[in-house]
């Protein structure tokens, strides 16, 4: 019986999916792997080609575009391995991706998910995630970024894993829930992971498993108008969902503080705008039926998490 599945999300990816399969099959790893490809309803072409071209990859294909979390789940749902890799396609991977991700998880059973160590493909001296952070500002931040590869060579714990490249344990899905498709794209990985945090579950970073990246290579570019408002929109509904009442309170301060200066950065990149609608967005989204109740028993995770919070705060201020 195989181990992992790897579930590729695709929506018009017709200049990335092949590039992203071959580097996926030529791999020298010795543990063998299911390809699930989800289809977002595509219309250039790349649907067919994974069809005609890789056919021993599941295809499945949606009737409309429903999103990342949603392809996502549905690929998990349809995987028949306890571990399943989750991969952008606009990542291509190295030798030993799969094995060491696996190796990872598979040594510690608390451990929910497990993020590799993401390289930028047009600049490969300089990381482009290595795990997220997720601080008391109300910002995730990808560890890393633009910072040099050779950094970033030693495991850690991080707040959650980043869901272009990284494996998950599909037994902790049915205890803690899986990707939130109200999130349809954006901080639906730190949501997850954050979420996991509060059950008593480890997210980590694995430095041994590597892949190039594109970066946006669905939505377009690092900041478009897509992107700012379901990110703006997302970071508000991650905490009102979350955060117990008495956690937005210690932390309002610093929410504060963050979304003014993040609303200062778009009003200079032009779209102001479109991040506090994203804002107003995120306070009107409904939470009754996908908000995480608080529970005594885990009020340790509680306490641990929002510490984190207040340290990531140092972490990212001070680079």
């Amino acid at each position: 019986m195989r181990e992992v599945s790897v579930v590729i999300p695709n929506y018009n990816g017709i200049d990335f999916i092949d590039n992203c399969i071959k580097a996926l099959k030529n791999q020298k790893d010795d543990i063998p792997f299911d390809i699930i490809v989800v289809d977002n309803h595509s219309t250039d072409g790349s649907r067919e080609l994974v069809q005609q071209k890789y056919p021993e990859a599941e295809l499945i294909s949606l009737d409309e575009n429903y999103g990342f979390c949603k392809a996502v789940n549905v690929g998990i749902k349809a995987a028949k391995t306890p571990y399943v890799i989750l991969l952008n396609n606009d990542t291509q991977v190295l030798d030993g991706f799969v094995k060491n991700l696996y190796h990872s998880i598979n040594r510690n059973k608390n451990v929910f998910s497990v993020s590799s160590m993401m390289i930028q493909a047009k600049k490969k001296e300089w990381i482009d995630d290595a795990g997220d952070y997720y601080c008391a500002l109300g910002w995730a931040f990808a560890r890393g970024k633009d910072k040099p590869v050779e950094q970033y060579e030693k495991p850690c714990e991080v707040t959650a894993a980043c869901g272009g490249a990284s494996i998950y344990r599909k037994q902790v899905f049915e205890t803690i829930g899986y990707f939130d498709e109200i999130h349809f794209a954006y901080l639906e990985d730190i949501d997850i992971g954050y979420r996991a945090r509060l059950y008593g579950y480890k997210n980590i970073y694995e430095p041994k498993a590597k892949v190039y990246h594109e970066g946006s290579g669905a939505s377009g570019s690092r900041y478009n108008e897509f992107k700012v408002k379901h990110s703006s929109r997302n970071s508000i509904y991650i905490i009102r969902k979350n955060m117990p009442w008495i956690q937005r309170i210690l932390n309002f301060p610093f929410f504060m503080a963050g979304f003014f200066v993040k609303t200062l950065f778009f009003v200079k990149k032009g779209m102001g705008r479109t991040y506090i609608k994203g804002l107003i967005a995120g306070i009107k989204l409904p939470v009754k039926n996908k908000k995480v109740s608080f529970q005594m028993k885990y009020l340790k995770n509680y306490v641990r998490l929002q510490l984190e919070l207040w340290w990531n705060v140092v972490r990212k201020l001070t680079g």
